[in-house]
């Protein structure tokens, strides 16, 4: 009884409060000696009767009508009336979006590496007629023919592509299942791949080659910024060659640089005393710096 009045394909509220209505009335009635036993026995199979022809189809759902095994026509929302013990509802058909949960457990890739990938559809029921007449469980078709096409669509990637492009694959199988599920009157509007787990050693090993490629391109870098930075010396010294004047006002500029801070230390190549005249230099701001009133 209470199954019963959950799928409201023989109860309902309305049915059932106007009955027990009908039958207190008689009852009262009868207790008062108004009617007799066979008056009300007859009044309350005309309850039961009426009571069972009385049907509620919420907003979101229609009614799959039957007439004696033979589809008549969808029902609802709303009150309606079917004929009893000839008319029959065979099912109401929850045409709301849905959410379907499937994974893939140990399903081997293109590149044979085996994966756990958990997923997730979107779907809804257009027409609750085919819905109803072309299979007969249309929640576990959809669920099975989920994983069955996520597995396939595992096998045929690998795994750089699960984890690069998950929202590409994951839209490819959406159109894949939308395509079987159209002629059920079902339509499957998203796929998301919400996880994607492999195997701890194979993490620790990408870990390890992602660390490794890493500092590859940092000592790169460094490697290309120093090419740089000789390249920009090389055309310095291109701009200093056959001026000797501006090398030498160029080391007076480096020499007082570094003598701007107290007890800071210069250690300049023997060839750059030469070339630059630095000694010259360096020994006279010793000069002056000695020199300097306290």
């Amino acid at each position: 009884m209470t199954r019963w009045f959950e799928d409201k394909k023989y109860l309902n509220r309305v049915s059932l409060a106007l009955g027990l209505l009908v039958l207190a009335i008689c009852s009262g009635l009868y207790v008062k000696h108004l009617i007799g036993p066979y008056v009300a026995a007859v009044v309350a199979l005309i309850v039961i009767f009426g009571a069972s022809s009385v049907r509620i189809a919420d907003q979101w759902e229609k009614a799959i009508w039957l007439r004696l095994g033979k589809f008549k026509g969808l029902r609802g929302p709303g009150l309606f009336l079917v004929i009893p013990l000839i008319d029959r509802i065979y099912k109401y058909i929850d045409q709301r979006v849905r959410v379907t949960d499937f994974q893939a457990e140990q399903t081997l890739t293109g590149d044979t590496v085996p994966v756990n990938v958990d997923a997730v559809v979107y779907w809804m029921v257009w027409d609750a007629e085919k819905a109803a007449l072309e299979v007969r469980d249309y929640q576990e078709a959809v669920a099975y023919l989920a994983q069955t096409g996520l597995r396939e669509t595992i096998g045929k990637h690998k795994l750089a592509d699960l984890l690069l492009h998950r929202d590409t694959i994951a839209a490819g199988l959406q159109e894949t299942l939308d395509e079987y599920t159209n002629p059920w009157g079902i339509s499957c509007q998203y796929v998301g791949i919400k996880d994607i787990i492999i195997p701890d050693a194979l993490a620790n090993a990408m870990s390890k080659q992602a660390q490794a490629e890493r500092e590859r391109q940092a000592r790169i870098i460094l490697g290309t910024a120093e090419t740089e930075i000789a390249e920009q010396f090389s055309k310095a010294s291109e701009s200093y060659q056959g001026n000797p004047v501006a090398l030498q006002l160029r080391g007076m500029n480096m020499l007082f640089e570094g003598l701007k801070e107290k007890g800071s230390l210069i250690i300049v190549p023997s060839s750059a005393l030469d070339s630059m005249n630095l000694g010259a230099i360096s020994g006279m701001s010793a000069l002056a710096k000695e020199s300097k009133p306290e």
